[in-house]
């Protein structure tokens, strides 16, 4: 399904191709805020040259099979997990493969099938697998690749699956534009890069910290430490839940309860 939200005070208009799950067809008359006035990965969202509205976004705790989060700002949110390593090229259907794409994530028992199935595409050579058979949630919260992870076509579904499945944050070296912007715009994980190529140092199963705020992550099996590139202002879209958890919070469109 396809949203649109058009802005009055500015000739731009944005297009979110979205799955039924995510939103029905708005309209909406704002005055948006300049986010992601700075981000690299902005095909949808033009710079509009004011002032941010100044938003306080709600803290977001939670919890998987294996991570924990936990936040009080954007800043300050922690990861603590087992990582899952893969390597470089990690495309959109080895993360949910074409068949499983008729599954619909509003449908809570479809959302959960997601999971069960994220990763099942990698090839053999991963020899221990990213979700367990007969389970919904992998013991991997978070995943560290290599270059160009989820490549290949556009779906949706990747990020969606990823999130399913309890991944909390995927660190990778870099990403196929339309993977980093579906995992934005969904809210499903936050997509960090690496300044170093962390894929090879690291093992599946390493205990591993992730610090938002210092943007850095700690594997603790092997006491090294790495920096990432700081996630700037796609960080509080994916905190929120998405771009339209974030713009009705932002007070960009109308609350659902309006």
């Amino acid at each position: 399904m396809e949203a649109s939200i058009s802005l009055s005070s500015s000739i731009t208009t944005f297009k979110l191709f979205t799955c039924q799950s995510r939103a029905s067809f708005i309209t909406a008359s704002v005055k948006p805020p300049s986010i992601f006035s700075n981000n690299p990965f902005n095909p949808l969202i033009s710079h509009f040259g004011q002032t941010p509205k100044k938003t306080t976004i709600a803290p977001l705790r939670c919890s998987a099979a294996s991570a924990t989060l936990e936040t009080t700002t954007t800043t300050a949110t922690i990861f603590h997990s087992l990582c899952y390593i893969v390597g470089d090229n990690i495309d959109t259907d080895q993360i949910i493969p074409v068949e499983y794409l008729t599954l619909v994530s509003s449908n809570p028992s479809e959302y959960k099938k997601l999971g069960s199935y994220a990763l099942c595409g990698l090839p053999s050579s991963y020899q221990t697998r990213f979700v367990d058979p007969n389970e919904f949630i992998s013991k991997y919260s978070l995943i560290i690749g290599g270059d160009n992870f989820g490549c290949g076509s556009s779906r949706e579904h990747a990020p969606v699956a990823l999130g399913a499945a309890g991944v909390a944050a995927v660190v990778a070296e870099s990403y196929a534009r339309i993977f980093f912007w579906n995992s934005v715009a969904t809210g499903e994980v936050y997509s960090l890069e690496s300044e170093v190529r962390i894929c090879e140092e690291c093992k599946t199963g390493d205990v591993v910290i992730v610090e938002l705020g210092e943007s850095r992550l700690i594997n603790h099996t092997t006491g090294k430490e790495y920096k990432l590139k700081p996630i700037g202002d796609a960080g509080p879209v994916i905190q929120a839940g998405g771009i339209f958890a974030y713009a009705r919070k932002a007070g960009m469109i109308p609350s659902r309860e309006a």
